[in-house]
């Protein structure tokens, strides 16, 4: 058999060769709301697979709703028949499963880089960004962050409880960033950053974030920005299987609690030319700006995919940290755009607008179009908050709203595709009507 993708095949075989008592492996890709989906092979048919032969699941598993729900959106689902489509095994992603409790591997799958390519599968809109970007001369290197809470693994009354460490059996329920929490949380902490690295992950910096039971864990920086965002999807779909294993429940909701900070998916990146230089430092760094301005134009039309909830958009009220409108700043962690200090190689923009919910593929391809845009359109930025405490650029607040305003912008219709767009904002207005047909206990209170 011959592998189109030849060191695929040697990744295969080595993997059946160090680990035989694996039988199956879990073909696992992400949809529109940021689950796996997929299929659970026998390992024997895998090489099989990566030799050509057939794997196909149905095109539309990408835009299920949030809760596995089917939407008419177009001709998608009711009149297209939910065709089958090709998928391919992403490299370098064959891993072994060490959470579960039988022996399992599981792989990417995808289709950017087949014959037929999904155009509103998320990692195949990221794909084509930065394809586009590469042809421009224009190569980023991309680095994640993500914030979760760790709760007890039991619910009460249907709300989540702070999560009690297995030294002292007290409920970690005061917020504070004391390294002690870390110790209190090792074991847990420690698994999940190794079952992170077993995915291939660079799990680096770990941080007891300020809310009860919240951290932080920081990714390398990577020149490939499919493989950054593989690294997020991976790491939330590992952390949460930890977690159950250790009797905890982990979550990256954007704002489980009111009182208490959200979690953020925050995005580094820096973009070089072909002779490696930092293009944000060009031109005594006025690219730089250029490069914050297009992401602040882009951002407003962009907030679905930054917040692509109700729970999401509550992230922006009243908590440090976040901001409230489209700004940026030298050093400050309470704008959507950060400029860290740093050399003017490593000069690069933090987006610290997503929320860990957020699908990891489109939160970079989004940023990376803003960039794209600004350095095209070659415009100054508005005032940094560090001079204009007041600066920044107003970003709907309300989910149909936000969704209106993705729809209606032609600028992302032609950096992200006028299909995805459409396809995406459907499905997450449906989403939003599904979620709005119930009558909560308050409404009962408020106006019986």
């Amino acid at each position: 058999m011959t592998s189109p993708y030849p060191d695929l095949m040697t990744e295969i075989r080595d993997f059946r060769l160090h680990h035989p008592d694996i039988r199956y492996v879990d073909l696992i890709c992400l949809d529109i709301p940021g689950h796996f989906y997929g299929k659970r092979y026998p390992m024997d048919m895998l090489e099989k697979v990566a030799a050509g032969g057939s794997l196909k699941l149905p095109q539309n598993c990408i835009q299920l709703g949030l809760q596995g729900g089917v939407y008419e959106i177009g001709d998608y689902f009711f009149k297209d028949g939910d065709p089958d489509a090709e998928r391919r095994l992403v490299p370098g992603t064959l891993k072994v499963v060490s959470w579960e409790a039988q022996p399992l591997g599981q792989m990417l799958i995808t289709s950017d880089g087949t014959a037929a390519p999904i155009v509103f599968e998320p990692r195949e809109v990221l794909a084509r960004v930065l394809e586009r970007l590469r042809g421009k001369g224009i190569h980023p290197v991309v680095a994640f962050e993500l914030e979760f809470y760790l709760f007890d693994k039991h619910l009460r009354d249907g709300h989540p409880q702070y999560p009690r460490d297995q030294l002292c059996n007290d409920a970690d329920d005061q917020p504070n960033m004391h390294i002690d929490r870390l110790s209190r949380f090792a074991p847990v902490l420690g698994e999940m950053v190794e079952a992170a690295r077993s995915q291939g992950v660079d799990a680096t910096v770990i941080t007891a974030e300020h809310g009860p039971g919240q951290f932080e864990i920081n990714f390398g920086h990577l020149d490939d920005g499919l493989r950054a965002a593989d690294w997020a999807a991976l790491f939330c779909r590992s952390t949460r299987g930890v977690a159950l294993k250790h009797g905890y429940r982990a979550s990256f909701m954007a704002k489980p609690y009111l009182q208490h900070p959200g979690s953020g998916m925050h995005v580094h990146v820096s973009v070089y030319d072909e002779a490696g230089l930092n293009l944000l430092a060009d031109d005594d760094q006025r690219s730089l700006g250029h490069a914050v301005a297009g992401c602040l134009e882009l951002l407003p039309g962009c907030m679905p995919v930054f917040a692509p909830n109700i729970n999401a958009l509550r992230r922006f009220g009243g908590s440090v940290n976040i901001a409230n409108r489209a700004s940026w700043g030298m050093e400050s962690r309470d704008a959507s755009l950060r400029i860290p200090d740093s050399d003017p190689h490593n000069r690069r923009i933090e987006h610290r607008l997503a929320g860990a919910d957020a699908n990891p593929y489109l939160v970079l391809a989004a940023i990376l179009a803003g960039i794209e845009h600004g350095l095209e359109a070659r415009r100054e930025p508005i005032a940094p908050v560090n001079t204009d405490r007041n600066s920044g650029v107003e970003f709907p607040l309300d989910m149909l709203a936000s969704l209106d305003g993705m729809q209606s912008n032609p600028d992302l219709q032609t950096a992200l595709g006028a299909e995805f767009v459409n396809v995406y904002c459907e499905n997450k207005r449906q989403d939003h009507l599904a979620f709005m047909q119930d009558i909560s206990a308050r409404e009962y209170r408020w106006y019986l």
